[in-house]
């Protein structure tokens, strides 16, 4: 059997508030071999993980981010929402895998300035759809991605020749054992997002996938120790 990597998305989210430092040492700690955050830029262009496009949801302030300096952020929410220089250093050698909810060119190169300003490129790899990966490619020719593709039907070659990912990264219901076959004869790896039960757990792993994304972290390690033993 494959080895399959367990993701927490955006941490461990059903114990720590999630996009949070205290979010991704708990993923770690409850056995994550990588964690997914989301990044975003303030107005004055300091990456930062949040999800959302306003702080309404998590924070409780309907402000938009990309209207906020990193210092009003931090004053609004307290210090909670972290940068990534902040996540890389929290993440440890564990892996990051970066989504750019909304990114666009300007952000994708600060985003992946950062990354290797903090000399984390061997540990990072980003996910997004085409627009979002084909930008990640412009700025950094040598970075892994994770190409998030919502259909059936597979990527275009020249689409692939493209954005060169590493992965194709679905939503879990369309994983079938078919998919995974034929992602795996194209050269590719196939990553599923977001898998909370056990039983969908299970069935991916069956289907050979080779990485699980989940906000249930713990049952997915759990899950993955019965299965790989």
């Amino acid at each position: 059997m494959r080895p399959v990597t367990a993701v927490g998305h955006r941490g461990d989210p059903y114990r720590v508030r999630e996009n949070t430092l205290p979010s991704i040492a708990s993923a770690i700690e409850q056995g994550a071999d990588a964690v997914e955050i989301d990044v975003r830029l303030t107005e004055d262009g300091v990456p930062v993980l949040l999800h959302d496009d306003t702080l309404k949801r998590l924070w409780g302030h309907d402000r938009p981010l990309a209207g906020l300096t990193h210092e009003l952020l931090r004053e609004l929410t307290d210090g909670g929402v972290p940068t990534l220089r902040d996540a890389l250093l929290t993440a440890g050698d564990h892996r990051l895998m970066l989504d750019l909810p909304g990114g666009n060119e300007a952000s994708v190169r600060e985003i992946v300035r950062t990354v290797r300003e903090c000399g984390a490129g061997e540990r990072v790899y980003y996910c997004a759809g085409a627009v979002a990966m084909l930008q990640v490619r412009a700025a950094d020719p040598s970075a892994e991605i994770a190409l998030t593709w919502t259909s059936l039907a597979p990527p275009r070659p020249v689409l692939l020749d493209a954005v060169r990912p590493k992965w194709l990264n679905y939503r879990f219901g369309l994983v079938s054992r078919a998919l995974t076959d034929r992602v795996h004869r194209d050269g590719l790896l196939v990553s599923a997002w977001t898998a909370d039960t056990r039983r969908t757990m299970r069935k991916l792993i069956g289907n050979g996938v080779d990485s699980v994304t989940t906000n249930r972290v713990d049952a997915l390690a759990a899950v993955l120790r019965r299965t790989q033993t």
